[in-house]
């Protein structure tokens, strides 16, 4: 063996160790926060969702997924269908979250924790829903304590 490979082998280390660095060696770690951040940790799921041989738009299908959905919506809008497509839209992002909750890994469709993730995926999903079936003029939906609840606006 050559002269220090014993070193690698058997690190001593002092006090709380954290994980190791770039040589495999595991680095003491202080109770203060880093002057400047280095690197960040990947969000849980954050893997590709398909094998890192797979081509690039195959390793992040979710994230497409909901994306072409959402482009889907804007166009349907834009041409004219409002309504569907605000539905499809919010639809996209409970897509995303039913996602989020039930694979493994889902490429860059996880930002943050997988919890808040879907949080904040199905409220703003639903609300997009709940607020494109109210919208006016002949709302799909009408809830019927609304209007007493905003008797001080503007009515008819």
């Amino acid at each position: 063996m050559p002269e220090g490979a014993e070193a690698f082998e058997k690190p001593l280390v002092r006090g709380p160790v954290s994980a190791p660095d770039a040589q495999g060696r595991p680095r003491r770690v202080t109770r203060r926060f880093p002057l400047f951040t280095r690197d960040t940790a990947r969000p849980e799921g954050g893997g590709r969702a398909a094998p890192g041989d797979a081509p690039a738009p195959a390793r992040q299908w979710p994230m497409l997924a909901v994306l072409g959905l959402v482009a889907l919506g804007l166009l349907l809008t834009a041409l004219d269908v409002f309504r569907v497509g605000c539905i499809l839209i919010g639809a996209a992002l409970l897509v995303g979250a039913a996602l989020r909750w039930l694979l493994p890994g889902v490429g860059m469709l996880a930002v943050r924790s997988r919890f808040t993730d879907i949080v904040t995926y199905g409220v703003l999903g639903a609300a997009i829903v709940l607020l494109a079936l109210m919208a006016q003029p002949g709302p799909w939906l009408q809830i019927p304590f609304l209007k007493d609840t905003l008797h001080f606006t503007v009515s008819n």
